[in-house]
């Protein structure tokens, strides 16, 4: 049995938990390479992540800050652990700075270096607008490009977005990520009528301010639908209080996939409210959406960033301006007032998640991009 060649995911924190979803399926497809997560940090969901992982520095605390100070800031590795060890056939980084923390490793051992941008490391402007003191990123950016084997790109809209930031047109390349299938049958929830679903970090790309105000305007409308939101962020809070004057509102925080699975299977529709943030921030894909869909959820979302790449207006959901709560009321409204319509929509956005959105359909592509640009083995 051939012993499969080993590639370095590199991710600065593993185990985010707003990431660990979406992280696992760029290898879910994976046959002939064998991803080990390297990182200097394992954060809360770090077992969500099945593959190895090999943490760089010293065990001694002091000096483990010591390694990761000078491997960030002057590209030194780290003395342990002795990573030539694994043989690894190339890195693969995630997120554009992960591409410029990973660049001297890749250098060093004289590996192919691929990076994953996913969104706001593409459409944030601070990230490419040089201030007094130059980040990391900016320092390396130009040399990044240089060594850099390819970009992987989530989206057409990242890519374009990349386009435009000066980077190498050769090298950019799009493999939508995916999703995995679900399994079971919907269980009881605690609603017993249709119901609003929001999943996602709560920050204001999200647009989830624009969510309860549709919310509430259907409300003033005489149609009071239960709103549920699943996860948590900076404007946690905020949002609370906004949704003080709805009168059916659940505010669930984290949750496990499994159970944002569950809430997807019974909602009447997953709603997508993005936008682009102040600061650039911009959703790359919308991996919400594909889960949503899988799940058989029609879904009501904006059109923004790399979401019309996934939702077909009219045929697995329903696209509306950013920022627009009108319309997004009277999207919901829609459905609501149309269950065979939900239903249609529903059994189509499931179609469409499964031919084109498998996660390891869409992994085995990716890892096939990989293995087209390593060198025979000597």
């Amino acid at each position: 049995m051939k012993t499969k060649d080993v590639v370095f995911a590199y991710l600065d924190n593993i185990g985010v938990p707003s990431e660990v979803s979406f992280l696992n399926r760029f290898y879910a497809g994976f046959e002939e390479l064998e991803p080990y997560w390297i990182g200097w940090h394992l954060d809360r969901d770090a077992d969500a992540l099945p593959q190895p992982k090999v943490m760089l520095g010293r065990q001694n605390p002091v000096l483990r800050g010591l390694d990761r100070v000078l491997f960030k800031t002057m590209g030194t590795l780290p003395p342990r652990p002795h990573l030539w060890h694994f043989r690894p056939r190339l890195i693969h980084a995630h997120f554009g700075r992960g591409g410029a923390l990973a660049l001297p490793l890749a250098r060093a051992m004289k590996v192919p270096l691929f990076v994953t941008f996913h969104g706001g490391d593409a459409t944030k402007e601070k990230h490419y607008r040089r201030g007094p003191i130059a980040t990391i990123y900016q320092r390396r950016m130009v040399a990044l490009q240089e060594y850099a084997a390819g970009f992987h790109c989530v989206s057409d809209y990242i890519r374009d977005t990349l386009l435009r930031r000066g980077f190498p047109p050769e090298k950019l390349f799009v493999v939508r990520t995916g999703v995995e299938p679900s399994s079971g049958e919907p269980a009881l929830l605690p609603f017993s009528e249709p119901y609003v679903l929001f999943v996602g970090r709560l920050v204001e790309k999200k647009g989830v301010t624009h969510l309860i105000e549709a919310m509430a305007r259907l409300q003033e409308r005489g149609k009071s639908i239960p709103l549920v939101v699943i996860g948590d962020g900076p404007l946690a809070e905020s949002l609370r209080r906004q949704a003080d004057r709805l009168t059916q509102v659940r505010f669930l925080g984290w949750q496990p996939n499994a159970e944002v699975r569950r809430w997807m299977r019974g909602a009447m529709t997953v709603c997508v409210p993005s936008l682009m943030a102040g600061t650039g921030d911009s959703e790359g894909l919308g991996h919400v959406i594909m889960e949503a869909m899988e799940a058989g959820a029609p879904v009501v979302a904006s059109r923004h960033g790399g979401i019309g790449e996934v939702v077909e207006d009219g045929a697995t959901g329903l696209l509306v301006p950013a920022g627009d709560a009108g319309a997004i009321a009277d999207a919901l409204e829609t459905l609501a007032s149309n269950p065979e319509l939900r239903r249609t929509y529903g059994l189509a956005a499931r179609a469409a998640a499964q031919q084109k959105f498998d996660a390891a359909t869409q992994s085995r592509a990716l890892e096939a991009r990989f293995l087209s640009m390593l060198k025979p083995v000597p």
